[in-house]
Order: structure tokens, then sequence, then C-alpha cells
């Protein structure tokens, strides 16, 4: 009788552990995908509570919420060979709730290294090798932002329509110490040239009004 009652016990301790590993929670702005022997499962959960067979299937769960992916200290050489790089490019991005099992499907729950991290240095780095440094560092560094976008974009757009960029920040470049200086030295010699031809202009404005021409009759 004690080993029936025993056996019994172990049989309860059994069922709960199994129960308990068997229930899984899903937070909400969340999609839970599911695989079973390495398989992705065609079925995905919404938030809240849900059963699966544990030991034998597991679960991921994919955030469907605006989310800001940082991609960092990306190299980029420009076409006159000097090598930058950029601190941090931020990418905000939303997926689609009923996209989530495609581009699962297609780039794993680890989608983002695909389709944001490793576009972003191609992208960049296509863009650097047509442009010199003054280009990039300057003239049309206010343009990388919007272009970048744009381009993540287009691509997804074909690869995976259900995930949207609504932003791109893009970090100021870190570039060799010498040139940095040398750029540094040539914004202040172009501020106190505008400054000059400001103070220039001023004094010949106070002069003019200073002088009255007339004419009378005799």
């Amino acid at each position: 009788m004690a080993n029936v009652a025993m056996f019994l016990a172990g049989g309860i301790v059994v069922m709960g552990v199994m129960v308990s590993l068997s229930i899984h929670k899903i937070d909400e702005g969340h999609v839970g995908v599911y695989y079973r022997g390495g398989a992705l499962l065609s079925k995905t959960n919404g938030p809240g509570y849900h059963i699966m067979i544990p030991f034998i299937t597991t679960f991921r769960s994919v955030q469907t919420t605006l989310q800001t992916d940082e991609v960092k200290n990306v190299p980029c050489g420009t076409s006159g060979g000097v090598m930058i790089y950029f601190d941090r490019i931020e990418v905000v991005n939303i997926l689609q709730p009923d996209s989530v099992h495609e581009v699962v499907k297609n780039y794993t729950a680890d989608y983002d290294k695909t389709l944001i991290y490793n576009k972003v240095h191609h992208e960049l780095n296509q863009f650097c090798s047509v442009h010199n440094l003054h280009d990039v560092y300057i003239s049309f560094f206010d343009q990388i932002d919007e272009n970048l976008k744009m381009a993540l974009q287009q691509d997804l757009n074909t690869m995976a329509p259900g995930l949207r960029v609504h932003a791109v920040r893009v970090t100021k470049p870190k570039i060799p110490e010498t040139i940095r200086k040398n750029y540094e030295t040539m914004e202040a010699e172009k501020n106190q040239t505008a400054h000059c031809k400001r103070e220039t202009k001023g004094h010949r404005e106070r002069s003019g009004n200073g002088t009255k021409t007339g004419s009378y009759r005799r």
C-alpha cells in the first residue's frame, strides 16, 4: 500500500512538472512561433498563456511593436581610400503581426540580422565607396538618414513586405584624428571669414547712413 502511495505521489509530482513546463506566456505586443524537432510549425499564438508539449516543442516570442535596432561601429571606406567608422545607426522598425510566420520562415526569428543589420552595413559601404570624405562627412551627411531609410524599405518591400522602417538615425562618423583637426581648422577659418565679411558690410552700411546727399535751388 505504501509503495502505491509513493508511486502515486511521484506520478503527481511528474505531472506537475510536465504541466508547468508546458505552460508558457506570450507578452503583449508579441507573437509566439513554435518549433518541433527544429521545424517551424504553422501555428502562432498571440498574447496570453498557452500550452505546448514540453521537451518536444519550443517557442520564440517575436516583437510586433515599434523597436529600435542599433547597428554599431560600421566601417566604411570612402572613394579616396579613407577608412571611417559610423559609431551608431538606429533603425526604428515594426513587424506586422500577420507577417510574423512568413518572415520567421524565410529569415528565422532573428530576421533583423539579415534584413536590418547586414543591409545597413551594405548600404553604407555602397554610399561611401562612391563619395569622397568631404561628401560623406559634410556635404551629404544630412541626407544619409533618409537615403538609408529609403534603401532599406525598398528591399523590404520585396523581401519582407510586413516589415516597415519608420526612421533611421545616423551619428556623425569617426574620421582619422589628423583629418578631423584639419576640418576643424578649416571650419574655424570659414567662420572667421564670414564674421569679417559681416563686420565689413556693417561698417559700410553705417558709413553710408552717416553721409547725406541732396540738391538745392538757386
